[in-house]
């Protein structure tokens, strides 16, 4: 079989094995690469995350979705170790990682974009990209005084870079400074540059946030392609159009905690979800909601016979 029809069965498997779960928050999956347990961020009096149990299959683009401060950003910095929990604990490929710092967790091999970019705008297109490889011999400083050490690993991160940046259309901006990009190509060469530690996890905040429309449909595309290159993916984003095109399996958070799981298509329809957006009472006119919450539409309150109570 070759690599691509392998890939594609792979792709095809773990969304067939989403197909019959039950459409509730914290569902078991069959292959979960990544499971969260009673994972909580406080902020003062505030709880911004309070997630009893999530997982993510793995092979399969999982959207992360809900209403703004929704605790999915904060969420995302716990599980990467950009950010320090106060209680729960979460497994990656089985492997505990709670307290792990994140330059180790992406060396596991989960890696992560940031809503804002973090290129490094003084270095090159190029020099970005060979900084996202793990592992370089000439890093360390003894061997860094003997170039026949490194010179050789150099060589080819700098041809997997190489073929990076023409897979993500950047190899005309290879001696480019980072800083002189488009927001929509800093987007590409931070999901390129992701890509130099070979993960198998790959987690997107907002990837189309302040991408013009003439590169939104080429990172929709690159998204897809990591799932065909056998990777997981998961992204937090706002456009429903985008969540509905790509994703396999959508969770929904609001205030913190994980409330619908499902099938994009099936989320959308979803009760707690259109409320969560909108609000408990987003179907009812004025008169209903005044006539529930006992107030006339004027604002005054009515007693129990129907009359005003001044």
């Amino acid at each position: 079989m070759r690599a691509d029809q392998s890939m594609n069965t792979s792709r095809d498997a773990a969304v067939a094995a989403l197909a019959d779960l039950p459409r509730e928050p914290g569902v078991s999956k069959p292959d979960p690469i990544l499971i969260a347990d009673n994972v909580v961020r406080r902020f003062g009096g505030l709880t911004a995350v309070d997630v009893d149990h999530v997982e993510v299959q793995r092979g399969a683009i999982t959207a992360l979705i809900g209403p703004n401060g929704a605790g999915k950003t904060t969420f995302f910095n716990l599980l990467t170790g950009f950010d320090k929990v106060d209680e729960g604990e979460w497994t990656y490929n089985g492997k505990a990682i709670q307290g792990v710092p994140p330059y180790k967790v992406a060396r596991m091999g989960m890696v992560r974009t940031f809503q804002l970019t973090k290129v490094l705008t003084r270095l090159t297109v190029i020099e970005n990209m060979r900084l996202g490889a793990t592992g370089q011999r000439g890093e360390r400083v003894l061997p860094s005084v003997i170039r026949a050490l490194w010179s050789g690993q150099e060589r080819e991160i700098t041809e997997r870079a190489d073929d990076l940046l023409r897979r993500f259309k950047l190899d005309a901006k290879r001696e480019d400074f980072a800083g002189s990009l488009s927001g929509g190509q800093r987007k590409l060469l931070e999901m390129a540059r992701s890509l130099m530690v070979n993960p198998e996890l790959v987690m997107l905040d907002e990837p189309m946030a302040g991408v013009n429309p003439a590169l939104t449909q080429s990172l929709l595309g690159h998204v897809k392609d990591l799932r065909e290159l056998g990777m997981t993916v998961l992204f937090v984003e706002h456009d429903m159009d985008m969540v509905r095109d790509i994703s396999d399996w959508v969770i929904v958070m609001a205030q913190g905690k994980i409330i619908a799981e499902g099938p994009p298509h099936e989320v959308m329809a979803d009760t707690r979800v259109i409320d969560a957006y909108l609000g408990a009472h987003h179907d009812q006119s004025l008169a209903e909601i005044a006539e529930e919450e006992g107030l006339d539409v004027a604002g005054e309150i009515l007693d129990t016979d129907g009359g005003v109570q001044t």
